[in-house]
């Protein structure tokens, strides 16, 4: 039985200046860190806790003179022992949470004690926080489970309720049934989203893929957690470089990890980080690489009409619906069911000598902050920019090659580009492809005569 509040906000929503080319979002960890959710990056150390680096997004959202970080719905979710999970409560009584039950306590939860999890439901990004605690009660079956969350149109400010969600969840297990500090907080945050002409009551569009640089598009800040680029690069290695190449090809990449889910949301942020473009004209014929973050079997029917995105999931299953997904990523192991993409699962020289130059980058960042104490830059802007340099040259050098006259892409070429002109061949074909860049390849296959 769902006990539904009273308040229900008024949604008008406007439709705001397009932005090319487009980004994607930023999951937030407020204050925990990264050893929220009972465990954190394996094989790697949590990081030294520091004040989060600011970064920019750009949005479609106009929302007027309303705070960013409104909300849209909150609601608590619940095991029932004989029901399962089931949205005990919720305001507004008219919000569509269909979903959000099992999208907010990820399967396997019960082995765990806490964790957070970023989730798309619809045209808005949720984020909850989940406990379990141990209770002496044979109708619990020895312990009881809940979820407390939010929606909200913007991702970009989730961050801010972190601490108050992890409170409440710990409120909502030991006494439960009290839900007044949530419907005030609900009061105080729901947000009203001004109509622009001829929209009405429709949603709002969506923006999906990674800020690039503090400086170029100042409409939204974001705060990311620290050290989330640097282990990232640590669990991974070299094999960024074969996400890298997977990400810039829109392909749909699936992560799987066991419970707790919240690091692994990070991830797939981490990913969609290393696709980001910022040369004019370039992604327009390219589907938009869609972060879902965490997914299970109830998004199986939404992710079947996707043609690209990144998630993240705990639940094995779908390992075995290759239709579903290009690229399954098990802990480190990524790896692809389609022929003609298992030439991008090999590291090549071209590969290891960029993987070089970002751990040199990286040596050179760290050398300079403990030298001087006033130098800002942080690795999470060295990372994402590193990628973007490259993305750029890439293309930029493609759309020079598609405008001269004999349009023919040479090896010389792909090594100007940072590539192997062997081992990237394929790549590259794929790249030319996807993006719709009329040039030749004159780069000879070794294995044909």
């Amino acid at each position: 039985m769902v006990e539904r509040g009273d308040a229900a906000p008024l949604l008008r929503w406007a439709e705001g200046p397009a932005v090319s080319p487009p980004r994607a979002p930023v999951p937030q960890a407020g204050g925990r860190g990264w050893g929220g959710g009972g465990g954190g990056w394996a094989a790697a150390e949590p990081p030294r806790r520091r004040e989060p680096e600011e970064l920019r997004q750009p949005g479609r959202l106009e929302l007027g003179d309303v705070e960013e970080d409104q909300v849209v719905a909150v609601f608590v979710v619940t095991f029932d022992p004989r029901s399962g999970n089931m949205v005990e409560w919720c305001l507004p009584q008219d919000i569509d949470l269909e979903g959000v039950e099992f999208k907010s306590m990820a399967s396997g939860s019960h082995k765990i004690q806490s964790d957070f999890i970023y989730f798309r439901k619809g045209p808005f990004f949720g984020l909850a926080c989940f406990a379990n605690m141990p209770v002496e009660s044979e109708l619990e079956r020895g312990a009881r489970m809940k979820s407390v969350g939010i929606l909200s149109p913007s991702y970009t400010l989730l961050y801010r309720h972190m601490h108050f969600l992890e409170n409440q969840v710990r409120h909502q297990l030991e006494t439960p049934g009290h839900y007044s500090h949530l419907a005030a907080f609900y009061e105080d945050k729901k947000g009203v989203l001004h109509a622009g002409p001829g929209r009405g009551g429709g949603l709002p569009p969506v923006y999906w893929l990674p800020s690039i640089h503090r400086y170029v598009y100042p409409e939204m800040k974001i705060t990311h957690p620290a050290g989330c680029m640097s282990q990232f690069i640590k669990f991974f290695g070299e094999q960024i470089l074969i996400l890298w190449k997977f990400a810039l090809l829109r392909k749909r990449i699936l992560i799987f990890s066991p419970p707790p889910v919240g690091v692994v949301c990070y991830r797939v942020y981490c990913c969609c980080c290393l696709a980001n473009v910022s040369l004019p004209g370039i992604g327009g014929t390219v589907p938009e690489s869609k972060p879902f973050f965490y997914v299970n079997v109830a998004d199986i029917e939404s992710l079947e009409v996707e043609v690209s995105y990144v998630a993240c999931t705990t639940e094995k299953i779908f390992e075995e619906k290759r239709e579903l997904y290009d690229v399954y990523v098990d802990n480190q192991n990524v790896k692809t069911h389609h022929d003609h993409l298992q030439p991008l699962l090999k590291i090549n020289s071209a590969d290891r000598e960029k993987y070089r130059r970002l751990n040199e980058q990286r040596q050179m960042l760290l050398y300079s902050q403990e030298v001087e104490e006033d130098y800002n830059p942080c690795e999470e802007d060295l990372f994402v920019l590193f990628f973007l340099e490259q993305n750029n040259r890439i293309f930029q050098t493609l759309l020079e090659v598609s405008a001269s006259q004999d349009k023919t892409l040479t090896a010389e070429h792909a090594r100007g580009m940072g590539l192997d002109p062997q081992g990237d061949r394929s790549f590259l074909m794929d790249l030319l492809e996807a993006y719709g860049i009329d040039v030749m390849l004159v780069i000879d296959n070794p294995c044909c005569p």
